[in-house]
């Protein structure tokens, strides 16, 4: 189909606006992490590199990337085995209630994260009586990261077909040699970009944390919410964003790479 120029005009008009209003806001943040002002003003009076410095200084700031870092590890690495292992039941076989199951496992994402925050805090508390804990976080990260490694997963899943792993089975492999030989091999990038997504998700996730986290676990995004309206904290609070939109990017960008650039083979 060909637009004719008039259209092509107004398509590349209306572009140019969604992106200038949902990325402007994040220039704002990057440019005010170098202002002189210890409050969120604009235009800001100067230009300085002392905030940064103090930003990676900050005692609490680093304790927040540590752990942030570390849930996301751990949350990611729980999600890279489930989805696998369910992206695998899913499409390879049969059983009554399958596709209730596909439902159940993308619902997490698609509901609020309010109410997941809220469930969750209630089935830990209430139900379970556990203490809220970096552990509980995990459990709750690993609730909706499983949905980009599913994802992920069983698309690739539905690309490959079971050729390869009819051929293997024909020659008197077992499930085991099959997956590690043949089907491990070809989901390897899949693995790899639902990883980064997933990691990238729980990176920077606030709202279930806030219900899931116990009084002493202060992740990245957390420790911004507490210091935001802070005096002469707003500085170190637009470089602590600005790092944790650079983090979030980097994996998001290697993962879109590898969907785009893996070629399936036929």
């Amino acid at each position: 189909m060909r637009l004719s120029r008039p259209a092509r005009a107004i398509l590349a008009g209306i572009t140019a606006l969604i992106l200038l209003v949902i990325y402007l806001p994040l220039m704002v943040v990057l440019v005010n992490s170098f202002s002189t002002s210890t409050s969120l003003t604009w235009p800001p009076p100067g230009l300085t590199l002392e905030w940064w410095g103090k930003a990676f200084r900050s005692e609490g700031a680093l304790d927040a990337v540590v752990t942030s870092v570390q849930i996301a590890l751990i949350a990611t690495i729980v999600s890279l085995v489930l989805g696998t292992l369910i992206s695998l039941a899913l499409q390879r076989f049969e059983f009554f209630g399958r596709d209730a199951v596909s439902l159940l496992v993308i619902l997490p994402i698609a509901l609020p994260g309010i109410i997941t925050g809220i469930a969750l805090n209630n089935a830990f508390r209430t139900i379970l009586g556990l203490q809220l804990s970096i552990a509980t976080v995990i459990v709750a990260h690993a609730t909706f990261c499983i949905v980009t490694v599913f994802n992920n997963v069983i698309a690739r899943l539905r690309r490959l077909g079971t050729n390869f792993e009819d051929a293997s089975a024909d020659l008197g492999a077992g499930l085991w040699t099959t997956f590690r030989l043949v089907t491990f091999p070809q989901l390897r990038s899949a693995l790899l970009a639902g990883g980064l997504l997933a990691f990238a998700l729980s990176f920077d996730e606030i709202i279930v944390t806030t219900f899931t986290a116990g009084a002493g676990v202060k992740t990245l995004p957390l420790w911004i919410l507490d210091n935001l309206f802070r005096p002469n904290q707003a500085p170190v609070v637009n470089v602590i964003a600005v790092v944790l939109v650079l983090v979030s990017i980097v994996p998001i960008y290697i993962a879109q790479r590898l969907a785009g650039a893996e070629k399936v083979p036929r």
